[in-house]
Order: structure tokens, then C-alpha cells, then sequence
């Protein structure tokens, strides 16, 4: 795959990325290897440092103000290695995100041979905190697009819902299970308290749709004869409203019944698009919100964020080829845009 004689086969180059484990916070193989693999391919290849052992890679071949292809490389559990069966890919990654990765890194190529300003950035933690795109938005980027990939069906989203973690914790007090009446159980308090939380009113919007909730985690108890002391549910919100009002709204909801705890946030987005490509409205978040100094962002991907996280991801190796084409059709375009923007 280093013969710069020869074009990059989008397969091979998924499948490399796929052959290692990045679940998120293991991303150091991968992002060792696509270093590695970028700079054999002629691109001046910096890290962004997040943590300990784990980098963002950005590559570049001018100094020129850019269109910057984005995704992250990290995945969810477990791994999955690729395979090709028929017309598919299959495996950890084959549409969310390395797939999208490995359209990319040919796209680039190829838009770096044509002579255009392109850059590749490539992150860490978008599955769980977004902090490769944090350290990266304090990076002096010179870009004036950022193509950001997640698999959206091949079209050009319009927006996104956002995203909000929250955790909610019930007190209890222990005691004998045979003697229910001398304590109280902080399970049953907080399934109760979940099984009303599925009912609320929560707000829609026109474009983005409806907020929903996924109760992700339960934990509590230490045995199975005592009434749970304490109990705790992680749940993770869907956002079409600003992740501080969603919060206070859950608080008032719970009032002292819970004690409610916001985590990590990423606030709805609207996107432009261009014309000749199809749009959709996506209800996952990405690290967009994050790359504010990244340039005028836009959403595309191949794949479908229905086989995403699941054991059966997967995505047809038809769509994973065109995807080269489509990411050097919207860079040029954005591209354009950007330059009429300032005419």
C-alpha cells in the first residue's frame, strides 16, 4: 500500500486500520500506524497531543489554507476484525468510522495530486468524551472547510441533534430484606424514578425532531437479602434544546427525590450544504461542535448509523468506493464556497 505509483485501494485501507484494536482509549496502535502510513505517502505529518499515549494526527502538504477531511479512529467495544463477504466489509470500524477514514486518506491523495489545498485530520475519544477534538480545536488550524465523516447514509446532513450525559443517584437505607419496613430501597426508588422519566414531555423542534433518552447503566445494592443503601443510572439524552436548559429541567423533575449530575455535553448543530447532494437530519452527535476553529463544517459519511455499535456493522463496498469520489466533489465545492464567501 506504499507504492505512491500506484492509487490507494479503499478496501485494503479500511481493512488495515480495522485489523487494530482503537476501542476508545487504546487508540495508540492506530494512530502509530497511520503516522507511519501517511508519511510513507509523502504527507508532513504532525500529533496533536490529548493524554497519555494517545495523539490526533493532522496531515498536510501545504501551508495553504485548507479543506481539513476529519473523523475520529477510535471505536466502540468490542473488537471486531474486518472481513469481506461478498459485497460488504464487515467488522469494528467498517462504517463508523475507519471506513470513512480510509475514503478519506484516497480522497486526499488524490485531491493533493490535483493540486488542491487539502489537510487530514484524524482524532481520538469521540465515543466517549470528545477530547482528541477539544486538543485539536486549540491547534493553530489553518483551514477554511472541515469535512467532518460519520455515516450518514451518503447524504450531506442538515444537522444534528446534540448530546448530553447525565447520571441520577437515589439514596436508600439498609436493612433485612425480610424486614422491609425498618429501611428503604434505593432501587426500587430509582426504577421507579426511570420508569417515569420514559413518560416527560421533552422538547421538539421542527428540524432536529424529538429528544429521546437511553438509560445506558444501572448499578446499586450489595446483596441480594438488603435493601439497596444506593442506587445510580447513567442515561444519555438526544438534544434539540441547549444541554444547560435539559439539565435544569431534570433537576426540577427529580427535585430531592435524585441527586442529578450532567457530564460530558455536545450541543445540537445546523449545517450548511451544496448543491447535487442529497441531505438527510442525523440524530447522533460528532465532534463538530468541538471544531469551531476548524472552518465552515459539513457532514458526510458512508455507511448507516443503523449498523453502527453493533455487532453486524458493516458497509457496502460499493458506497465505501464512491465515497472517494463524493469526499473530492464536496472538498472542491466547499472549497469554492468559501472563497465566494469572501468576494
Amino acid at each position: 500500500m506504499t507504492d505512491l505509483s500506484q492509487p490507494l485501494d479503499v478496501v485494503e485501507v479500511a481493512a488495515a486500520l480495522m485489523r487494530i484494536d482503537s476501542t476508545s482509549g487504546r487508540e495508540g496502535d492506530v494512530i502509530a500506524f497511520t503516522h507511519e502510513f501517511l508519511e510513507q505517502r509523502g504527507w508532513t505529518v504532525r500529533r496533536i497531543h490529548v493524554s497519555d499515549g494517545r495523539d490526533n494526527i493532522l496531515a498536510t502538504f501545504s501551508d495553504a489554507p485548507a479543506a481539513t477531511l476529519s473523523t475520529h479512529l477510535d471505536t466502540v467495544p468490542p473488537f471486531l476484525p474486518p472481513r469481506v463477504e461478498g459485497d460488504k466489509l464487515w467488522g469494528r470500524g467498517a462504517c463508523d468510522a475507519k471506513g470513512i477514514a480510509a475514503a478519506m486518506i484516497c480522497a486526499a491523495d488524490l485531491l493533493r495530486g490535483a493540486g488542491y489545498p487539502v489537510a487530514l485530520l484524524f482524532v481520538v475519544g469521540e465515543e466517549t468524551s470528545h477530547d482528541g477534538a477539544i486538543a485539536a480545536n486549540s491547534f493553530p488550524a489553518r483551514s477554511r472547510v472541515l469535512i467532518n465523516g460519520e455515516p450518514t447514509e451518503s447524504t450531506l446532513a442538515a444537522g444534528t441533534k446534540g448530546a448530553l450525559r447525565v447520571t441520577l443517584e437515589t439514596a436508600g437505607v439498609a436493612a433485612h430484606s425480610a424486614y422491609p419496613q425498618f429501611g428503604r430501597s434505593a432501587i426500587a426508588e430509582l426504577v421507579e424514578l426511570l420508569h417515569e422519566l420514559r413518560t416527560l414531555e421533552f422538547p421538539t423542534d421542527p428540524t432536529l425532531g424529538d429528544t429521546t433518552v437511553n438509560i445506558g447503566m444501572i448499578s446499586g445494592g450489595i446483596a441480594d437479602n438488603v435493601l439497596a443503601p444506593a442506587a445510580q443510572a447513567r442515561i444519555m439524552l438526544r438534544l434539540v434544546s441547549p444541554a444547560d436548559e435539559m439539565l435544569a429541567m431534570l433537576c426540577r423533575w427529580a427535585g430531592d427525590r435524585a441527586s442529578v449530575t450532567g457530564g460530558v455535553s455536545m450541543p445540537a448543530a445546523r449545517l450548511r450544504t451544496l448543491a447535487g447532494f442529497p441531505t438527510s437530519v442525523v440524530a447522533f452527535a460528532t465532534d463538530i461542535p468541538a471544531l469551531t476553529s476548524w472552518g465552515t463544517p459539513y457532514l458526510f459519511g458512508p455507511g448507516s448509523i443503523r449498523f453502527a455499535h453493533r455487532d453486524d456493522e458493516h458497509v457496502a463496498i460499493s458506497e465505501l468506493r464512491s465515497a472517494v469520489s463524493a469526499y473530492e466533489r464536496l472538498a472542491v465545492l466547499a472549497l469554492q464556497a468559501a472563497a465566494e464567501s469572501d468576494a
